[in-house]
């Protein structure tokens, strides 16, 4: 679904996200105009005339302080503990479960001045043999099924940013970082970095491309083995299988 403009979403989790930029902007904007509606009344409620005098108060008396005291509570319980407790509820539903790895895709990713590249187990599904698969700026996974990217950085500091998942984590050189989502709408989608990453940062573009099940996937992932792919050597260990 897409909303004012934002990037359309095609994730399970991403209206989660959507969510809390709404409600913040809802929030501080009820309370932006309450503070432009409260200061516009006072200016004109208390303007200058040629029958007030001007005086000064320090504003600690009694009510004074009770009204400080309130609004503060007011803003605090309406927006502070709101934001915290919807932000809490889209953390652990976007972070908070990841999915087990038997049933996910697992993905390599290690970005450089100014290239994702991506690695793929082969049919021995393991990584790091001599039938994985490898892409440049191209990342294939399958709608409707979980996928685990883990992510290091041959260089700089990069930020693996999917906006049509509204997910994105740093790659690290010398860290491994790891992300979880799940598509469910096919087609082809941006991956951008949003970290400033060199002086050809604007150009370091790839594409998501969402296929539309499982086997199409695999149809692709076997027509990419038989055709050879680049030579990436770089790579971790996953401890194991896919």
């Amino acid at each position: 679904m897409q909303h004012w403009g934002f990037p359309v979403d095609i994730s399970t989790t991403g209206h989660y996200v959507d969510g809390l930029f709404w409600l913040a902007s809802g929030l501080t904007g009820v309370a932006f105009l309450a503070v432009v509606g409260a200061l516009g009344y006072f200016l004109i409620r208390y303007r200058a005339s040629a029958t007030r005098r001007a005086y000064y108060t320090h504003g600690d008396s009694r009510g004074a302080l009770f009204v400080t005291g309130g609004l503060a509570l007011l803003v605090f319980c309406l927006i502070d503990v709101n934001l915290a407790y919807h932000d809490h509820t889209a953390w652990d539903v976007v972070w908070g479960s990841p999915p087990s790895s038997r049933d996910a895709l697992r993905v390599e990713v290690m970005p450089e001045q100014f290239t994702w590249n991506i690695r793929y187990a082969g049919p021995d599904g393991v990584f790091h043999t001599a039938d994985d698969v490898t892409t440049i700026n191209q990342l294939h996974i399958p709608a409707n099924r979980p996928v685990i990217v883990q992510l290091s950085s041959k260089d700089v500091i990069h930020s693996f940013f999917l906006p049509n998942l509204r997910i994105k984590m740093d790659a690290v050189p010398g860290l491994v970082t790891s992300l979880y989502f799940e598509a469910v709408k096919p087609g082809t989608y941006e991956i951008a970095c949003a970290e400033h990453c060199g002086f050809g940062h604007y150009r370091m573009r790839g594409f998501l491309v969402v296929e539309e099940s499982t086997k199409a996937f695999d149809t692709w992932l076997a027509a990419q083995a038989n055709e050879g792919s680049p030579d990436l050597s770089w790579g971790w260990d996953w401890g194991g299988q896919t």
